[in-house]
């Protein structure tokens, strides 16, 4: 599968220009080969492999630095890790975004449609879902409405971040209807599922489940939830292979590449409460994390040294390994959306026990490779019980009520299950504006970052950018209600 994959990509490769292991779709747009003539396999690839490069490349690196996962080391991503950051650092991304996967999503509906391929065209939407809330949940307002017709509005308008949420419900509702049909086909060239249209329509319902947290419409959020995903081989993961500076997990690329040394562990948040040593460990009589810990990071006797574990590979590997899948949408993620919104909608047994159904599953060894899950390392998830909510129990040292004690712990589970993701980075300002959840300490000063910056190019090309630009210490709009 991996190697047929990998031919596919080498065929894409031949329309679109190369400038860097995230770059791998830049310029798709300005190719002389014209990559509107490709096939619609191959473009479907393009889009698929671009989704990647935005969720786990510098966006995600930025991201982790401003949530307590990792730490900018050196040359820009020190100054990053100080938020110290301009528009420049965030112009690839956009483009990618915008060009690479609306635009050329766009096109690839436009040739499914015309061969009533609904199978691609639900793949696509659900592909163009997924960018747009990760791009509305850190930017704010974005292009939206206006987005997929360049021709008609070369210069955008940004919809206010809520009109985007509710956009984002309609596009993926079009997408479910689309996979719903069973109509159509997609081959090999469909790198995340190989066209398993049933695996397509749960990640569509996950993000919906997502989307609607991130509004905060919490039985909306339930109820697709109930629909989402619904085990860990369904999950979306972005596909790896073994090779370096050709096919390899983008952290591995970074941590292990030309930038080694740019980024590490030390001192960050997640790994004081994963270190059973530390005394912020978040572990308890029911909870030992030494498995994920060790999973997560390596160098863990040596904090100064602390870094992503990128060692090994296959089942034996960490998890930035050379060939590690990186998680897009997830299992794990459903589960913990099924436990917020069951707790916030009806009420402290449902949130309990569906708690206690991702712990079952972390028992049984949940998203970690199986290196980590013998007996060399240690790992415990026993379910938690009404008294270990009450004040002065186990997750309840504050006193507060059981309610707010299992949301913090959910949140907990959550800002852990999320790491070196962007999804963490929203997962905290959410809560965090509530006066909730996960809250690290900030790097530098005495305020966390709430977005990131505009992409400089956006701004001076479209007339429609907003005048005023918003910096990273102003909320995003839902962010802030």
């Amino acid at each position: 599968m991996m190697n047929r994959l990998y031919k596919t990509l080498c065929l894409l490769l031949s329309f679109i220009t190369i400038t860097a292991c995230e770059d791998i779709v830049e310029g798709v747009n300005d190719n002389p080969n014209n990559p509107t003539d490709a096939s619609l396999s191959l473009m479907l690839t393009g889009i698929e492999v671009a989704n990647i490069a935005v969720q786990s490349g510098h966006a995600a690196r930025v991201a982790s630095i401003w949530s307590g996962y990792l730490h900018g080391a050196d040359r820009q991503h020190s100054a990053i890790n100080s938020y110290i950051i301009d528009g420049d650092s965030f112009d690839q991304s956009w483009e990618k975004i915008y060009a690479n996967i609306i635009g050329n999503g766009n096109l690839i509906i436009d040739k499914a449609t015309a061969i009533d391929n609904r199978l691609v065209m639900g793949i696509t939407r659900v592909i163009q879902a997924n960018i747009l809330g990760t791009a509305t949940a850190v930017f704010g307002d974005i292009p939206f409405s206006q987005a997929d017709n360049t021709s008609e509005f070369p210069n955008p308008a940004f919809d206010a971040q809520a009109d985007v949420y509710t956009g984002l419900q309609n596009l993926l509702d079009d997408a479910i209807l689309d996979l719903e049909t069973g109509k159509g086909s997609i081959d090999v060239a469909e790198i995340y599922f190989g066209g398993d249209g049933a695996k397509w329509l749960e990640v569509a319902h996950s993000l919906k489940a997502r989307y609607y947290l991130e509004s905060r419409q919490y039985q909306l959020a339930y109820e697709e939830a109930m629909l989402g995903i619904s085990s860990l081989g369904n999950s979306l993961l972005a596909p790896h292979g073994g090779t370096a500076g050709q096919n390899e997990n983008l952290y591995h690329s970074f941590l292990e590449g030309g930038r080694s040394g740019d980024i590490d562990a030390s001192g960050t948040y997640i790994t004081q409460i994963l270190d059973p040593t530390n005394p912020l460990y978040r572990g308890n009589a029911k909870t030992d994390e030494e498995a994920r810990f060790n999973y997560y990071f390596k160098n863990i006797d040596d904090p100064a040294n602390i870094t992503p574990n990128t060692e090994g590979t296959n089942a034996f590997g960490g998890i930035f390994a050379v060939d590690a899948s990186y998680p897009l949408v997830t299992y794990q993620e459903n589960l913990l959306s099924l436990a917020e919104s069951a707790l916030r909608t009806l009420g402290l047994n449902a949130g309990l026990e569906a708690l206690n159904d991702y712990r079952s599953f972390m028992n049984e060894g949940g998203y970690l490779n199986p290196a980590y899950q013998t007996e060399e390392y240690s790992a415990m998830y026993l379910p938690y019980e009404a008294a270990d909510l009450e004040a002065g129990g186990m997750l309840n040292p504050q006193g507060v009520s059981a309610e707010e004690a299992l949301l913090n712990e959910i949140l907990m589970e959550r800002y852990i299950a999320f790491f070196g993701q962007i999804n963490g980075f929203n997962d905290i300002r959410r809560s965090r504006s509530e006066g909730l959840g996960v809250q690290p300490p900030p790097n530098a000063g005495n305020a966390l970052p709430e977005r990131f910056i505009y992409s400089q190019a956006e701004i001076n090309s479209n007339t429609s950018a907003p005048e005023d630009i918003p910096g990273i210490f102003v909320k995003t709009p839902i962010n802030n209600l």
